[in-house]
């Protein structure tokens, strides 16, 4: 049995082919686009966050507003980019939104890819400490992060408060209990995932890898994920850890499926460059009808290491197509792998 969620980008455009034209639409299509995906049997509602782009950005009013429409589906983000984030108010945030959604958050941070801006970071207001890298900013946000989610208090509070305090120093409120176990840092490398593995935090990895031995994507992925799981052991940590990956699955099972995707059939890795020196394999896509895709997904490493499955779905084709996308899988796909 995995768990099999969606995973949006939130694209909007302004083309007369688009679904999702504006800021507006995409919001909403994506709350009611949780609503049918519960109703299908899904198990998890993803947003993946971009800056100064025409796709989703602050994620908790998308969450808040998804979980007061949902009871049981999962909540989440792949991926936070922790350079953008003060970790104080993002916990406050990520509290209310989860309180709201009765403790279905799952939230993926991490320290980013490559944004639409240089530095965008530096216009939210955020520097690297000197000595710091970009990277290691977004990794010490996250520490931050991880620790006021415990709920303990660190605030001196004040003699003459306007409203009478609790004893003690004072935490961030709204607190949620139980959120700090439902972090997910979402990794490119086998040494973040370790590193991740060693804070405690959940394993997501996306359909983009950094290209550490030029095996194929599906088989370098399963081994990051190998790597992750022994360092979860000696790290000691109670308890399994999750693991999700992330796929482009494209059942074609109409005439529409194969306008639109057809032409994925011969889809294969990719090898790019995410940043100046970063050697980047990309993930296929599956597109064929459920029979093949069947063939082609079993042989697939990672799928089979990890507990958890996102689609990417392309958020411009709308909320009926997209549930249509859903749907194949969940019908003809999972159930003949034993997803289901």
């Amino acid at each position: 049995m995995k768990k099999i969620g969606f995973l949006s980008f939130g694209h909007w455009s302004s083309s007369p082919y688009s679904k999702a034209r504006s800021a507006s639409d995409t919001l909403l299509q994506s709350i009611e686009l949780a609503v049918a995906a519960e109703e299908l049997g899904a198990d998890g509602a993803y947003f993946r966050v971009h800056h100064f782009a025409q796709q989703l950005a602050s994620p908790f009013p998308l969450l808040a507003a998804a979980g007061a429409r949902t009871s049981r589906i999962e909540l989440g983000t792949g991926v936070i980019d922790m350079r953008y984030e003060n970790p104080l108010y993002m916990a406050e945030d990520a509290g209310a939104a989860d309180l709201i959604a009765g403790g279905r958050l799952q939230l993926g941070i991490s320290r980013g890819s490559p944004e639409q801006v240089i530095d965008g970071w530096r216009y939210f207001g955020h520097e690297p400490a000197e000595g710091e890298t970009e990277a290691d900013m977004a990794r010490r946000h996250a520490e931050v992060f991880l620790k006021v989610l415990e709920g303990e208090g660190f605030a001196q509070p004040n003699p003459r408060p306007m409203f009478p305090n609790p004893p003690g120093l004072l935490r961030l409120e709204p607190h949620s209990p139980g959120l700090r176990q439902r972090i997910w840092w979402g990794s490119s490398s086998n040494a973040t995932a370790k590193w991740a593995a060693g804070l405690g935090m959940h394993l997501m990895s996306s359909t983009l890898k950094d290209d550490e031995n030029g095996k194929p994507f599906h088989v370098q992925q399963a081994e990051q994920i190998a790597a992750y799981r022994q360092a979860w052991k000696e790290a000691g940590h109670e308890g399994e850890p999750r693991v999700s990956v992330s796929r482009s699955i494209m059942p074609i099972v109409n005439e529409t499926d194969r306008a639109y995707f057809g032409h994925e059939r011969t889809s294969s890795d990719q090898i790019g460059f995410i940043d100046a020196t970063t050697r980047a394999i990309f993930g296929r896509t599956y597109a064929a009808e459920p029979d093949v895709l069947v063939k082609e997904l079993a042989g697939d490493e990672a799928i089979a290491a990890a507990d958890t499955l996102l689609l990417t779905v392309p958020s411009q084709l709308g909320v009926d197509y997209n549930a249509h996308l859903l749907s194949s899988v969940l019908t003809h796909v999972a159930p003949a792998l034993g997803w289901r």
